[in-house]
């Protein structure tokens, strides 16, 4: 996509309306989340404002988070126990905190918004580099098809339509290069806004991979974060990565 810019595809704009319309699955990252930290420390890449760090903080977890966007940064700081979470402004395959956690996660298809194989594997490389050796990093996608069907390279759908306002969902998928072009086109009386985001689109047989290169290993994986099995019909994973003691 031309003059992409990812920061401002999570902009002023974006971060008002990005609570709006939460999954409904927070409180269950959470708990499982929590149930990995077991008391440690945490870090979230990608917080934005902070829809698992607020309620894994809850639940008496420290949690620190690395963040692309100010603005989202904003909206965070805004919240209620928001400006007790310490947050470094940053892109999550490089930025730093300097510490170590007992768990690193990552949620929501946001390995997807790195847009090249490298930036993906530094992404894995920089969680193992802040993990405390018995930690655990964990990242949740939806699989491929969940956007794509097979043989498909474009659709067109329909996310909200209303007396005011209407929201077309229009994304093109180029199977080369793996990048989903995507935009949210939203249409009112007063004009029309668009929301642009190219993602790139990874299977958990390549994060596998990525996790090798970076010196960790696959310990668990569900459909879910209620632990569902993961089988052929999955549309999603949440995977855990731990550090591989034999490297």
């Amino acid at each position: 996509m031309k003059h992409y810019d990812p920061v401002a595809s999570f902009g002023p704009e974006v971060a008002a309306r990005y609570d709006d319309h939460l999954r409904g699955d927070e409180e269950a990252a959470a708990e499982f989340l929590a149930a990995l930290a077991q008391g440690r420390r945490a870090l979230e890449f990608a917080i934005g404002t902070g829809r698992i760090a607020l309620p894994l903080a809850a639940r008496g977890v420290h949690v620190d988070g690395i963040e692309l966007s100010p603005h989202m940064v904003e909206r965070l700081r805004a919240k209620p126990g928001g400006d007790r979470i310490n947050v470094t402004v940053g892109d999550m395959s490089v930025a730093t905190t300097g510490q170590h956690y007992g768990l690193v996660y990552l949620v929501y298809n946001t390995i997807f918004n790195l847009i090249t194989a490298e930036d993906q594997i530094r992404c894995f490389e920089n969680a193992a580099r802040h993990l405390a050796a018995d930690g655990c990093f964990v990242v949740e996608t939806a699989l491929p098809h969940a956007w794509i069907a097979p043989g498909a390279s474009d659709y067109v759908h329909a996310e909200h339509v209303g007396t005011d306002v209407v929201v077309l969902d229009v994304a093109r998928y180029d199977p080369v290069t793996q990048l989903l072009e995507e935009n949210h086109i939203r249409l009112t009386a007063d004009g029309i806004a668009l929301a642009p985001i190219v993602c790139r689109l990874i299977t958990p047989g390549e994060m596998d991979l990525m996790a090798r290169i970076a010196g960790m290993r696959l310990v668990n994986r569900f459909a879910n974060w209620q632990r569902s099995v993961f089988d052929a019909q999955s549309s999603a994973h949440v995977s855990v990565y731990a550090l591989d003691a034999t490297r």
